[in-house]
């Protein structure tokens, strides 16, 4: 999903790629391998979290008449998303339908404005340039929101996250992540933590101390593996992914510290597609106002922290 969550230079989450085998296969089980879209409704997720079960969600008259008037007559929106990145946006067992708490709170917010929904997998670093191209309506895929990315996009607020630490369980490496350097960290390539574990290893290295091994993965679910396997100490990512990887995994990890320099989320329309972001804001805070918000992300325990009251486009973000 190139701006900062973390430290100084901004980098966007990008390029969750296609599910593997091997051990977090076994271990985590996190999702079916394969492309394709499907809608966000049916299939069950991992981790005890029923994804057949989602608030019933009245459209609403005014709302709806907020859509653009191609995709109401369209009568669907089209959205892309990098299906890779659980507990987020992920496949669903039967490796088609995209689940994940992004896609019931998008999947809540497409039903107020009377529209159905159609997920799209893709690779997180191509989902802007489709939205830009008409090739998708909107992109949610775990977006940081950042002023860089707000120059090619409008970007619609709904959720706050931070990075979060992770290791083996017990911390056999002994890992700090104030002073990892000399160890070696996992990452997601081209994500905002790449910036953050690289300025890390530079301030190492100005110290007079060992660089931090840095081992960039095209995937998440890749860079957890690495760590159940011991090719590395510990890695970062975006708290909810963290978390619930550590849940998946029954022992094998856990999470060091606490999150860190939390940023909001944002779904993306086309930058002159204004009328679209207002009335995808619009529903946003429909759902925050009558509850189904946080419903949702409490099913996913996600209600305690990250929750926002307002949802706007393009707000203002420090960096």
């Amino acid at each position: 999903m190139a701006v900062l969550k973390h430290l100084t230079a901004p980098a966007a989450r990008i390029g969750r790629l296609p599910c593997y085998a091997g051990a977090l296969a076994a271990a985590l089980a996190l999702s079916a391998c394969g492309g394709g879209g499907g809608g966000g409704e049916g299939g069950s997720a991992n981790g005890g979290v029923d994804t057949t079960s989602t608030p019933s969600v009245q459209a609403d008259p005014q709302l709806a008449e907020m859509v653009p008037q191609d995709i109401r007559d369209q009568g669907f929106v089209k959205i892309g998303t990098d299906s890779t990145y659980p507990p987020a946006e992920f496949l669903a067992p039967d490796g088609e339908t995209v689940v994940g708490f992004d896609v019931e709170l998008f999947n809540a917010v497409a039903a107020k404005l009377d529209l159905e929904t159609r997920w799209q997998s893709s690779t997180f670093g191509t989902i802007v340039e489709g939205v830009d191209t008409g090739k998708y309506d909107v992109g949610v895929s775990s977006f940081t929101i950042n002023e860089e990315r707000m120059q090619q996009v409008n970007m619609v607020s709904y959720y706050t996250v931070g990075t979060q630490w992770f290791t083996a369980k017990g911390n056999p490496a002994g890992v700090d992540p104030d002073n990892a350097c000399g160890k070696n960290i996992a990452v997601q390539a081209n994500t905002i933590q790449v910036e953050d574990i690289e300025a890390r290893s530079q301030e190492c290295v100005d110290n007079g101390e060992k660089k931090i091994n840095i081992s960039k993965y095209k995937g998440q679910n890749q860079a957890t593996e690495s760590i159940i396997s011991g090719r590395n100490d510990a890695g970062l990512a975006d708290m909810p992914v963290a978390v619930y990887a550590v849940e998946q995994t029954e022992g094998k990890l856990e999470t060091l510290g606490e999150q860190y320099e939390a940023a909001p989320y944002g779904a993306i329309t086309a930058k002159d597609d204004t009328e679209l972001a207002e009335a995808v804001s619009a529903g946003y805070q429909s759902i925050m106002d009558d509850g189904t918000y946080t419903e949702i992300l409490a099913k996913w325990e996600l209600d305690k922290q990250g929750t926002l009251d307002t949802s706007e486009v393009n707000p203002s973000v420090e960096g």
